[in-house]
């Protein structure tokens, strides 16, 4: 064999190698978004499983509060359900709604001391509290790793691979501006 051939062969060769590693490299982003979204689900279930509990606790003390449980109550559901669908727009919207109805039980809270002194409540509070924040980093990692596969997909020489093996584009978990915005504590006590 003459050089030329050689030459030829061993482009062909890299040229195979480096497709490959596209490939793989959009491979492992696709499945990093799925695991980030199983992170949240998890997190997401885990609090699904705890709020009944707080809201029972709750249940004892305020019983005429009872606007601040049932929004919790439809908020849960709405969260479970888009879960279960994987709608991420409307987890998006129930969890803006969740976050609504948790601010407005915590601050009611505050007008019954014994509520606020009770150890169940306490923990429950915490543990929901710790839940919300964990939700919010995989939410993050989530928007992250989903920002990540967009652009890799839109990406020269990436696009080709992309839409050869028909990699998409995943959807960022965005909330309304209503629901980025603070709870207006002072609202809640009217």
């Amino acid at each position: 064999m003459d050089v030329g051939t050689f030459i030829f062969w061993g482009v062909v060769i890299l040229a195979g190698l480096y497709f490959v590693g596209i490939y793989n490299n959009l491979v492992r982003i696709k499945h990093n978004v799925s695991q980030a979204w199983s992170n949240i689900d998890i997190l997401l279930k885990q609090r699904h499983d705890e709020l009944p509990k707080l809201v029972e606790v709750c249940k004892q003390y305020m019983q005429y509060e009872g606007s601040a449980l049932e929004k919790i109550i439809a908020a849960r559901s709405g969260v479970s359900q888009a879960r279960q669908s994987g709608d991420i727009a409307a987890l998006g919207a129930a969890e803006g709604q969740l976050r609504l109805g948790l601010g407005s039980l915590f601050a009611v809270s505050e007008a019954y001391p014994e509520l606020k002194a009770n150890e169940n409540f306490q923990h429950l509070q915490n543990r929901i509290t710790g839940l919300e924040d964990a939700i919010a980093d995989r939410r993050e990692y989530y928007n992250d790793s989903v920002n990540i596969n967009n652009i890799r997909i839109e990406q020269f020489p990436d696009l080709f691979i992309a839409r050869f093996f028909n990699f998409k584009e995943q959807q960022l978990l965005e909330f309304d501006e209503e629901e980025k915005q603070d709870v207006d504590m002072k609202s809640l006590f009217n």
